[in-house]
């Protein structure tokens, strides 16, 4: 089973403000299923932008095989070089 790390929407459906969750989630599975994993939250909406990133679990993830989306990649260089 291949396994990505990826954003899965969350929050508000009717004002369209979204937030999300960065999870671990079966390469097949579709973007609103049950993830494996949850790894961390972003949400755009605020300003500044919030964003929490469980780094233990994201490497215990990628050391199993687990690929990030180049979203999740991005974010992700940004919680390193804010922390």
């Amino acid at each position: 089973m291949e396994v990505r790390i990826r954003l899965q929407k969350a929050g508000k459906i009717a004002s369209k403000r979204y937030n999300y969750r960065i999870v671990a989630i079966s390469r097949a599975a579709a973007r609103q299923c049950r993830h494996l994993d949850l790894l961390g939250y972003y949400d755009p909406s605020k300003s500044p932008a919030s964003l929490s990133v469980n780094h233990e679990k994201l490497d215990k993830w990628i050391k199993q095989g687990a690929q990030m989306s180049d979203t999740v990649r991005s974010l992700v260089k940004k919680s390193k070089k804010s922390a």
